[in-house]
Protein backbone atom coordinates (compact mmCIF):
# COMPACT_ATOMS: atom_id res chain seq x y z
CA UNK A 1 0.00 0.00 0.00
CA UNK A 2 1.30 3.54 -1.32
CA UNK A 3 2.07 6.16 1.63
CA UNK A 4 -0.92 9.25 1.20
CA UNK A 5 1.67 11.48 2.49
CA UNK A 6 5.29 10.78 0.30
CA UNK A 7 4.07 8.49 -2.20
CA UNK A 8 6.73 5.15 -0.46
CA UNK A 9 5.67 2.07 -2.41
CA UNK A 10 5.13 0.09 0.65
CA UNK A 11 3.68 0.20 4.16
CA UNK A 12 4.11 -2.44 7.17
CA UNK A 13 0.57 -3.33 8.83
CA UNK A 14 0.74 -2.68 12.90
CA UNK A 15 -3.12 -3.58 13.40
CA UNK A 16 -5.55 -5.37 11.85
CA UNK A 17 -9.18 -5.71 13.12
CA UNK A 18 -12.66 -6.82 11.71
CA UNK A 19 -15.44 -4.45 11.78
CA UNK A 20 -18.95 -3.89 10.19
CA UNK A 21 -19.80 -7.49 11.97
CA UNK A 22 -16.55 -8.80 10.13
CA UNK A 23 -17.41 -7.08 6.58
CA UNK A 24 -14.96 -4.94 6.34
CA UNK A 25 -10.75 -5.38 7.91
CA UNK A 26 -9.59 -2.01 9.01
CA UNK A 27 -6.16 -1.80 9.15
CA UNK A 28 -3.45 0.61 10.53
CA UNK A 29 -0.56 0.69 8.63
CA UNK A 30 2.89 3.01 8.43
CA UNK A 31 5.23 3.91 6.46
CA UNK A 32 9.02 3.28 6.81
CA UNK A 33 9.97 6.00 4.36
CA UNK A 34 8.51 8.95 6.40
CA UNK A 35 7.01 7.21 9.93
CA UNK A 36 3.26 8.93 8.67
CA UNK A 37 0.43 6.59 9.91
CA UNK A 38 -3.07 5.63 8.31
CA UNK A 39 -5.61 3.37 7.99
CA UNK A 40 -6.66 1.63 5.26
CA UNK A 41 -10.59 -0.81 4.69
CA UNK A 42 -10.92 -4.19 2.95
CA UNK A 43 -14.28 -4.39 2.06
CA UNK A 44 -16.26 -7.03 -0.08
CA UNK A 45 -16.78 -5.80 -3.85
CA UNK A 46 -20.32 -6.24 -4.71
CA UNK A 47 -20.84 -7.65 -8.36
CA UNK A 48 -24.58 -6.71 -8.41
CA UNK A 49 -26.40 -3.46 -8.07
CA UNK A 50 -29.38 -3.59 -5.71
CA UNK A 51 -31.87 -0.96 -6.25
CA UNK A 52 -34.55 0.32 -3.88
CA UNK A 53 -38.56 0.98 -5.55
CA UNK A 54 -39.85 3.89 -3.19
CA UNK A 55 -43.33 4.48 -2.48
CA UNK A 56 -44.42 6.25 -5.83
CA UNK A 57 -42.30 3.76 -8.25
CA UNK A 58 -38.97 5.76 -8.41
CA UNK A 59 -35.89 3.75 -8.24
CA UNK A 60 -32.42 4.39 -6.93
CA UNK A 61 -29.58 2.54 -5.84
CA UNK A 62 -29.50 0.97 -2.51
CA UNK A 63 -27.08 2.72 -0.06
CA UNK A 64 -26.33 1.72 3.30
CA UNK A 65 -24.77 5.51 4.19
CA UNK A 66 -28.79 6.64 3.60
CA UNK A 67 -29.87 3.67 6.35
CA UNK A 68 -27.17 4.98 8.91
CA UNK A 69 -27.80 8.56 8.72
CA UNK A 70 -31.63 7.62 9.26
CA UNK A 71 -30.56 5.52 12.68
CA UNK A 72 -28.29 8.23 13.87
CA UNK A 73 -30.71 10.61 13.51
CA UNK A 74 -33.22 8.08 15.26
CA UNK A 75 -30.92 8.27 18.26
CA UNK A 76 -29.61 11.83 18.46
CA UNK A 77 -28.78 12.55 21.91
CA UNK A 78 -29.01 8.70 23.45
CA UNK A 79 -26.80 6.66 24.37
CA UNK A 80 -26.33 4.35 21.32
CA UNK A 81 -22.75 4.06 20.20
CA UNK A 82 -21.96 4.97 16.23
CA UNK A 83 -20.30 1.14 16.34
CA UNK A 84 -23.40 -0.28 17.41
CA UNK A 85 -25.54 1.65 14.62
CA UNK A 86 -22.81 0.91 12.26
CA UNK A 87 -23.02 -2.89 12.79
CA UNK A 88 -27.28 -2.90 12.65
CA UNK A 89 -26.24 -1.33 8.93
CA UNK A 90 -24.16 -3.78 7.74
CA UNK A 91 -26.39 -6.55 9.04
CA UNK A 92 -29.47 -5.00 7.17
CA UNK A 93 -26.68 -4.59 4.12
CA UNK A 94 -25.92 -8.16 3.79
CA UNK A 95 -29.71 -9.56 4.77
CA UNK A 96 -30.77 -7.70 2.05
CA UNK A 97 -28.09 -8.54 -0.67
CA UNK A 98 -28.64 -12.61 0.55
CA UNK A 99 -31.66 -12.10 -0.52
CA UNK A 100 -30.31 -12.33 -4.31
CA UNK A 101 -32.66 -9.86 -6.04
CA UNK A 102 -31.96 -7.35 -7.93
CA UNK A 103 -34.54 -5.29 -5.95
CA UNK A 104 -36.27 -4.12 -2.78
CA UNK A 105 -39.21 -2.01 -1.66
CA UNK A 106 -38.31 0.61 0.26
CA UNK A 107 -40.90 -0.51 2.92
CA UNK A 108 -38.88 -3.32 3.84
CA UNK A 109 -35.68 -1.42 4.02
CA UNK A 110 -37.76 0.42 6.81
CA UNK A 111 -38.62 -2.67 8.66
CA UNK A 112 -35.82 -3.56 8.75
CA UNK A 113 -34.47 -0.57 10.29
CA UNK A 114 -37.43 -0.34 12.45
CA UNK A 115 -37.01 -3.38 13.91
CA UNK A 116 -33.09 -3.14 14.21
CA UNK A 117 -34.12 0.23 16.08
CA UNK A 118 -36.28 -1.33 18.61
CA UNK A 119 -33.44 -4.22 19.50
CA UNK A 120 -30.97 -1.03 20.37
CA UNK A 121 -33.11 1.69 21.94
CA UNK A 122 -37.20 1.99 22.46
CA UNK A 123 -36.84 5.57 21.70
CA UNK A 124 -34.70 5.37 19.39
CA UNK A 125 -37.39 2.80 17.46
CA UNK A 126 -40.66 5.30 18.32
CA UNK A 127 -39.01 7.95 17.08
CA UNK A 128 -38.02 6.36 13.58
CA UNK A 129 -41.57 4.95 13.45
CA UNK A 130 -43.43 8.14 13.87
CA UNK A 131 -41.80 9.17 10.81
CA UNK A 132 -41.69 6.08 9.08
CA UNK A 133 -44.97 5.02 9.92
CA UNK A 134 -46.27 8.38 9.18
CA UNK A 135 -47.98 9.28 12.87
CA UNK A 136 -51.01 11.76 12.57
CA UNK A 137 -52.18 12.23 15.72
CA UNK A 138 -50.79 11.26 19.86
CA UNK A 139 -53.27 7.74 19.56
CA UNK A 140 -50.36 6.24 17.15
CA UNK A 141 -47.56 6.86 19.62
CA UNK A 142 -49.38 5.77 22.92
CA UNK A 143 -50.33 2.73 20.61
CA UNK A 144 -46.91 2.24 19.76
CA UNK A 145 -45.64 2.55 23.20
CA UNK A 146 -48.14 0.36 24.63
CA UNK A 147 -47.06 -2.36 22.34
CA UNK A 148 -43.59 -1.97 23.12
CA UNK A 149 -44.27 -1.92 27.19
CA UNK A 150 -46.55 -5.28 26.96
CA UNK A 151 -43.68 -6.73 25.26
CA UNK A 152 -41.27 -5.96 27.95
CA UNK A 153 -43.55 -6.83 30.32
CA UNK A 154 -44.19 -10.18 28.81
CA UNK A 155 -40.44 -10.62 28.53
CA UNK A 156 -40.02 -10.06 32.19
CA UNK A 157 -42.18 -12.65 32.68
CA UNK A 158 -40.99 -15.38 31.11
CA UNK A 159 -37.55 -15.03 32.89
Amino acid sequence: MRCPKCNYEDSRVIETRSVENGGVIRRRRECPGCGNRFTTYERLERNKVLLVVKKDGRREVFDKQKVLRGMVRACEKLPVSLETLENAASSIEEELFGMGVGEVPSSLIGDMVANSLKEIDHVAYVRFASVYREFTDLQNFIEEISKLLRKEEGGKDRQ
